[in-house]
C-alpha cells in the first residue's frame, strides 16, 4: 500500500494538464500578450512622433508670422526709440488690403499666383503711405520728448486707424481664403502640410536673409548700425538722421501690412485683429531683446514652438505660456536675450 501511494504521486501530474487544443490555445495567449504589448507600445511611440512633428510645423508657421510683425516693430525701436502701438493697425490695414485684393484677383479670374502678388503689393504700398503720412506729419514732432508721451502719441495714432478701418470697410468681416486653397496641400505620414504655411515659412526666411545682409552689407545697413549706436555722433559725421528715421519707419510699417496680408487667408479678417497682434509682437521683442532683429527672430521661434506646445499638450494654458515665458525670460535678462543693459545718457 505504501509502495502504491508513492507510486500514485509518482504518475499522477500535481496539476491536470490541457487538452491539446487548449494547448495550443495557451500557447498562443503566451505569444499574444507580449505582441499587444509591442504593438501598443509601438503605437504609442508612433503617436509621440506625430505629436512632436505637429509641434514644431505648427511652431514654425506661427513664427514666421510673428517675426514677419515683430521685425518691423523692432526695427522701428532701435533706429528710432519708438515703441509703436500703432504697428498694430498697419497689420489690420495690411490685412484688409489683401483681403480687398483678393478680391479683385478673384472676380477678374486672375491665376493664384498673381492674385499673392497683388496682395503683397497692395499692402506694401498701403504701409508706405500710412508710413510716411504718420511719420512726416506727426511722429516728427515728437522726436526727443519723454517715451511715454510718445507711447501715448503712438496709441492715439491706432485708436484713430481703428476708426478709419470702420469707415473705409465697415464692421463685416472679410475672407480672403482662396490664395490658401488654390496653394494645396502636402502629405507626410499622417500629417497633411498645406503650402500656403510653407510659403509663410518660406517669406519670414527670406525676409530675415534680406535683413542680415542688408545690415551687414549694404551702405544704408551701415548707417543705419551707426544712427542706432548714436544718433548723435551719426548726425556729426553727416548722416542725415531724418531721411534714416523716415525710411526706416516706413520699412517698418511696410513689414507689419505684409505680415496682415500674408495671414489674411488664414484668418477672418475682422475688427480688431491689430489689438491681439500687437501684444503678441510686444512680446516677442521683449523676449529677443528691443532693437534686435536676431533677437525678434529667436523670440518668434521660443513664443511659437511654446504655443504650439501648449495646443497639442495642455490646451488649457494656450494663452498663459506664452506671457508666462516671457516673464521667465525677463527675469533672468530683464533687456532680452540679445540687448545687453546700457547706461541711460544724462
Amino acid at each position: 500500500m505504501p509502495f502504491k501511494r508513492a507510486h500514485s504521486r509518482l504518475f499522477i501530474p500535481p496539476h491536470p494538464q490541457p487538452l491539446p487544443a487548449t494547448r495550443e490555445r495557451a500557447r498562443g495567449e503566451g505569444r499574444g500578450a507580449p505582441t499587444a504589448a509591442r504593438k501598443s507600445s509601438r503605437g504609442e511611440g508612433r503617436d509621440t512622433v506625430l505629436t512632436a512633428f505637429a509641434i514644431i510645423t505648427d511652431g514654425l508657421v506661427y513664427a514666421a508670422y510673428l517675426f514677419i510683425v515683430a521685425i518691423g516693430l523692432t526695427l522701428i525701436f532701435g533706429v528710432m526709440k519708438i515703441l509703436n502701438v500703432a504697428h498694430g493697425s498697419f497689420y489690420a490695414f495690411g490685412a484688409y488690403g489683401a483681403a480687398t485684393a483678393v478680391g479683385i484677383y478673384a472676380d477678374a479670374g486672375w491665376p493664384a499666383a498673381a492674385g499673392f502678388l497683388l496682395m503683397i503689393v497692395f499692402a506694401m504700398a498701403i504701409g508706405v503711405v500710412i508710413g510716411l503720412v504718420l511719420e512726416r506729419g506727426l511722429l516728427r514732432l515728437v522726436y526727443g520728448r519723454d517715451e511715454v508721451v510718445v507711447v501715448l502719441v503712438t496709441y492715439a495714432v491706432f485708436l484713430i486707424l481703428e476708426d478709419v478701418i470702420r469707415l473705409i470697410w465697415g464692421a463685416q468681416s472679410y475672407p480672403a481664403f482662396q490664395p490658401m486653397v488654390s496653394a494645396g496641400s502636402i502629405e507626410v505620414g499622417d500629417l497633411v502640410l498645406s503650402n500656403y504655411d510653407i510659403l509663410l515659412v518660406a517669406i519670414a526666411a527670406l525676409i530675415a536673409a534680406l535683413a542680415w545682409w542688408a545690415l551687414r552689407f549694404t551702405r544704408y545697413g551701415r548707417v543705419l548700425t551707426t544712427v542706432i549706436f548714436d544718433r548723435e555722433t551719426a548726425a556729426a559725421f553727416g548722416i542725415n538722421v531724418t531721411v534714416v528715421y523716415t525710411v526706416t519707419f516706413i520699412i517698418g510699417a511696410a513689414l507689419g501690412a505684409v505680415g496682415g496680408a500674408v495671414m489674411a487667408p488664414k484668418i477672418s479678417v475682422t475688427l480688431g485683429i491689430g489689438v491681439e497682434v500687437i501684444v503678441l509682437a510686444f512680446a516677442v521683442v521683449a523676449i529677443g531683446g528691443m532693437g534686435s532683429i536676431e533677437g525678434a527672430l529667436v523670440g518668434a521661434l521660443i513664443v511659437g514652438l511654446c504655443r504650439a506646445a501648449a495646443v497639442h499638450l495642455a490646451p488649457q494654458i494656450e494663452l498663459f505660456v506664452i506671457y508666462g515665458v516671457m516673464a521667465l525670460v525677463l527675469v533672468v535678462r530683464p533687456y532680452g536675450l540679445f540687448v545687453r543693459a546700457q547706461p541711460r545718457k544724462i
